[in-house]
Parts: structure tokens; C-alpha cells; sequence
């Protein structure tokens, strides 16, 4: 038993402080019937962004097993950022998505969310299953 408890508070500390970000930007992918949209115009523009502004690689954070169809959403860590980057950034960001959303196929296509007044905490993180997390 103290074995089960003593892995579990290591696996749990171990996700809790490998996170480098306190703050992230969701992006949410759902799905209408056949899946959900690519991610892969969104991670262009991360890497575009990361280049241009010669930054770091964006931390990201996937949390899966929302829906049947593969729906999912996207942390982005946005600490490295200061006030403009982060108003250029979400300018972009949701240009980049408005424009994926605009050119789906209506009726089969899922949508892609995105709000930059909503933003998660890393305490909020830890409350939520199917984290993996990566850098892109």
C-alpha cells in the first residue's frame, strides 16, 4: 500500500513541476461527426511565431479522451511572453483559426475553439485527466 501511495504522489509531482508555464491559452478541437479538424495550421503558426519572435519552443500540453471522435484541446504556455508578443500571438492565433474554421466542410468538419480572455492556471492543470505533455 505505501508502495501504490508513494508512486502515485511521484507520478503526480513528477507532471506537477515538469510543467515550466503558470499560464496557458486553450485551444479546443470538437467534432460534428467525422473527427476533428487538423491541428496542423495551429502548430504552424506556433512554430512561425517561435521563429520569428526568436523564441523558445511553445510548451504544450494535449488533453485527450474528451469525445468519441477524437475531440481534444490544446494548453499553450504563454509565460514567455510579454504584453505585446502575447496581443500579437492571440491576434494570430485567432486569425489562424477563424480561417480554418471558415474553409471546413460544413457537414462534416468539426470546429476549432478559441478565446484569449480565457486562459488556464497550472494549478487548474493538475485537476484535469489525459494530460500529455510535449513541446512542439
Amino acid at each position: 500500500m505505501k508502495k501504490l501511495i508513494l508512486s502515485a504522489l511521484l507520478f503526480c509531482s513528477t507532471f506537477f513541476f515538469s510543467q515550466k508555464n503558470q499560464s496557458y491559452a486553450v485551444i479546443s478541437y470538437s467534432s460534428i461527426c467525422c473527427g476533428t479538424p487538423t491541428s496542423k495550421p495551429v502548430m504552424d503558426y506556433l512554430k512561425q511565431f517561435e521563429d520569428s519572435n526568436r523564441l523558445n519552443t511553445f510548451e504544450v500540453i494535449t488533453q485527450t479522451g474528451l469525445g468519441k471522435e477524437g475531440e481534444h484541446n490544446f494548453y499553450i504556455g504563454i509565460d514567455a511572453l510579454d504584453k505585446g508578443q502575447k496581443s500579437t500571438f492571440f491576434k494570430g492565433l485567432q486569425s489562424v483559426i477563424d480561417s480554418q474554421n471558415k474553409n471546413r466542410r460544413k457537414n462534416s468538419d468539426g470546429f476549432v475553439g478559441f478565446d484569449p480572455a480565457v486562459t488556464v492556471h497550472k494549478a487548474d492543470l493538475t485537476k484535469f485527466k489525459n494530460l500529455i505533455i510535449s513541446k512542439k
